[in-house]
């Protein structure tokens, strides 16, 4: 049977095209109201010791990465653990009708809105006040803290005790919680492993609202789930971190190179054995004028007339930076381990700077830079950074495709590179990293001119990470990232490669409706409309 297409007046049909289209639009109101009915109100009903905010949620739509925004529902402010528990536990108990996830923000240093909830809750961790901060002495010091503490307070508070972590990252306004859902690395990695290796015990809200108490002996799965897991599991509400003896003053030194096969060899030799040194890092300079002269501001010269005649112009060059940490009563000894350990190395005779500082103001060092960069009001730009974790038997390709060839210079923001021990990592949490005894970080912090369309603008800067990410992948080169960032699962199920499969049952165990962090775009909430 063939049907014939009615044809109607042209007014005719515009009116109906009109009249089905409200008719249309009314119905999804209403199905909508039904699958999500007045959520603001029922978040409102919750019996909390803090409170929500649901009018000023624009800053945590921003994050330090200055490149993704997305606006919440409402903003938490927690003033106890019982608060977060219960709203995660609501929206677990709304189910799939509901479109409601949860982010846990803490100093909102997330690099592409890992932190942020599109029309979802996030969690202000850093109003939680409970559980208060306490050092325990003894011969296996260690520190209870909350999720959202600040590594700075935590340093701050263990040394009246004459403690502090053992594992650090190079800047410390960034909360616990953050830190332990991705790894935690600095220049100490090499000894103490990151700092998800340094946690004894943690206090998670999964993604069903149960709160759960964790460690390597009691709920074993979740303590390695959550660990590195990306915020996957759980939401970290407190965390309890292995302390040793702090000391009170560092030998901070830096040398250069000019051959990355003998800044390499160096480096692998120092974080090899029982090494005189404390922190291990390294970075690349590429381009740069008056470099020595820089370093001055901070550093002394041990031979300042043949620094004074060293041209670092239009030359790559490879700096490795080492700190020794010791007490006043140490420093002859200190001096003498020092100078046996350097005269093992191949670095530039010239190039020798040493400085000595407090063990905080090392430790803080990069505040300081924050500090200046924001009174020039270049802190709150685009930050584009990509951080890779290469295999050793990689990295010298890598060095010779990228450093003065994909990368002409580093005006536009430091570029760290140094390796560490794979028998310091455990391989039962949910973090990815080479399969290699030694590997190393390489990171491009770079910092972008907003508006900028030169070497400086974001346009450029994420240009010349595609390519480097390009010639990894062809090159299979084993690269994997830090702080990863991608946009489909399929990315994601090759980035965790075999313990893919693992990852998606302890999702499925521990936050089946996949409510939190969906900022990392892991995995997707499922919404069911009612019919």
């Amino acid at each position: 049977m063939r049907y014939t297409l009615v044809s109607f007046p042209r007014q005719k049909n515009m009116l109906f095209l009109r009249s089905f289209m409200i008719l249309f639009l009314s119905c999804i109101t209403i199905k909508i109201n039904l699958c999500f009915p007045s959520t603001p109100s029922s978040l409102k009903t919750l019996a909390i010791d803090g409170h929500f905010n649901f009018e000023d949620v624009h800053h945590a739509a921003k994050d330090f990465g200055n490149r993704y925004s997305f606006l919440p529902l409402a903003v938490l402010h927690p003033k106890s653990v019982s608060d977060i528990a219960t709203t995660v536990r609501h929206i677990w108990q709304m189910g799939p009708r509901s479109e409601l996830t949860v982010a846990a923000r803490g100093h909102g240093h997330s690099l592409q809105g890992q932190a942020q909830a599109h029309r979802g809750v996030v969690i202000n961790m850093e109003s939680l006040q409970a559980p208060k901060m306490q050092v325990h002495t003894g011969n296996f010091p260690y520190v209870d803290v909350s999720g959202g503490e600040l590594w700075i307070n935590i340093l701050r508070e263990s040394l009246k005790h004459g403690l502090a972590p053992k594992s650090w990252t190079d800047y410390l306004h960034l909360t616990v919680g953050g830190t332990l859902s991705n790894a935690g690395i600095s220049g100490q990695a090499f000894r103490h492993g990151p700092q998800i290796s340094n946690v004894h015990q943690l206090e998670v809200v999964t993604g069903k609202g149960e709160l759960i108490n964790c460690s390597e002996k009691q709920n074993s799965d979740l303590f390695y789930s959550v660990l590195g897991g990306l915020g996957q599991f759980g939401i970290i509400t407190r965390a309890r971190i292995s302390l040793e003896p702090a000391p009170e003053m560092v030998k901070w030194i830096r040398v250069l190179y000019t051959d990355f096969a003998t800044f390499a060899r160096d480096q692998e030799k120092l974080i090899s054995g029982e090494s005189t040194f404390d922190y291990i890092e390294g970075f690349v300079i590429i381009n740069r004028t008056g470099l020595l002269n820089n370093w001055r501001s901070s550093f002394n010269p041990q031979d300042p007339v043949q620094a004074s005649q060293f041209k670092s112009d239009g030359r790559t060059l490879f700096c490795l930076e080492l700190a020794k940490y010791f007490n006043s009563e140490e420093t002859a000894v200190i001096n003498q381990d020092i100078k046996r350990s350097l005269s093992q190395l191949n670095h530039i005779p010239s190039t020798l700077f040493v400085s000595e500082v407090p063990y905080i103001e090392f430790l803080d060092r990069v505040h300081i830079s924050e500090i200046k960069l924001r009174s020039k009001g270049l802190w709150e730009v685009p930050h584009p950074w990509l951080n890779l974790l290469i295999p050793r038997s990689k990295i010298h390709s890598f060095a010779q495709q990228v450093f003065g060839k994909i990368l002409t210079d580093t005006s536009n923001g430091p570029i760290l590179i140094y390796p560490v021990n794979k028998s310091k990592w455990d391989n039962r949490t949910s973090v990815v990293i080479p399969q290699e005894d030694v590997f190393y970080l390489v990171a491009f912090l770079s910092s972008a001119v907003p508006s900028s369309t030169g070497s400086d603008g974001l346009d450029h800067i994420l240009i010349q990470n595609k390519r480097m990410l390009e010639l990894c992948e062809i090159a299979s080169l084993g690269v994997k990232q830090y702080l990863p960032h991608y946009s489909t699962q399929r990315e994601w199920q090759a980035h965790f490669g075999p313990q893919w499969e693992v990852f998606v049952q302890r999702k499925s165990s521990y936050d089946p409706l996949a409510i939190l962090a969906p900022g990392q775009r892991i995995f997707q909430k499922p919404i069911a409309y009612s019919r």
